[in-house]
């Protein structure tokens, strides 16, 4: 399977707290368009707020932490081509895009294509 990591940062205009209620908000409209995006499995994983963020970003001399990381799955990149090619993947996309532009701050974000190598799983 591959994977799409979407590190996002909120909207500058938004609360942690609003961000965190309205990217909830934004899960039905993914899951309407599962099917129409081929996509096998969807997470929100929000950041929490917590002084181990500044401690572990300091160790290491990182940026601040993404406000949350979004991860969509697919069996392989020829489903993910195919569902960009129907209209309804197009639209699905679309709309998604358009409601993201609600909340995240677009430019501060990243998204990328991934594929696991699991080490372990105790």
């Amino acid at each position: 399977m591959i994977k799409l990591v979407y590190a996002i940062r909120r909207r500058p205009d938004l609360s942690p707290e609003a961000f965190r209620a309205r990217w909830l908000e934004h899960a039905p409209l993914v899951e309407r368009f599962a099917a129409a995006m081929r996509a096998r499995r969807y997470v929100q994983s929000h950041t929490i707020e917590t002084s181990w963020n500044d401690v572990l970003a300091s160790s290491r001399g990182a940026q601040p932490p993404y406000d949350g990381i979004t991860e969509v799955w697919w069996d392989d990149l020829d489903a993910l081509a195919a569902a960009l090619a129907t209209p309804e993947g197009q639209e699905a996309g679309r709309a998604l895009l358009e409601d993201e532009r609600a909340f995240i701050d677009l430019a501060a974000s990243s998204l990328f294509l991934t594929e696991e190598h699991e080490i372990f799983d105790r």
